[in-house]
């Protein structure tokens, strides 16, 4: 349930850019979600659809990037990725490890319209 509060978030500063620079439409959003964020895809687009009705927002297609989770040994600073649940460096055995990657969330660009601004015939002489 942790995806709405997100998802509010993400429409609130796609609204607020798009504001920004006058946008008419938002087409899509292209969003970086690490591994280990626990943020499920499905539930985002879910929240979306609904959150984003009457909206510039509305029918904007949102696009995910996923980035695998990785670890660093805080003993001998090798970098390596979690197998399952072993959490264990593959270079020195230890197991107390930093996350070096995998818990990334943000809004990596929005694809916007604008209207063209229309030229008048006026004042001909």
């Amino acid at each position: 349930m942790h995806e709405l509060p997100v998802t509010q978030s993400i429409l609130e500063i796609s609204l607020r850019r798009a504001n920004e620079v006058n946008a008419t439409r938002i087409t899509d959003l292209y969003l970086v979600i690490g591994q280990l964020s626990s943020l499920i895809d499905d539930s985002i687009q879910f929240y979306w659809d609904i959150i984003a009705k009457d909206t510039i927002a509305d029918g904007a297609k949102l696009h995910f990037r996923r980035i695998p989770a990785e670890l660093q040994c805080i003993t001998c600073a090798t970098k390596f990725r979690p197998d399952g649940d072993d959490m264990t460096c593959p270079s020195c055995g230890n197991i107390g490890a930093k996350i070096a990657a995998g818990d990334e969330l943000f809004l990596e660009a929005i694809d916007v319209e604008n209207e063209e601004p229309s030229i008048s015939g006026e004042g001909s002489g």
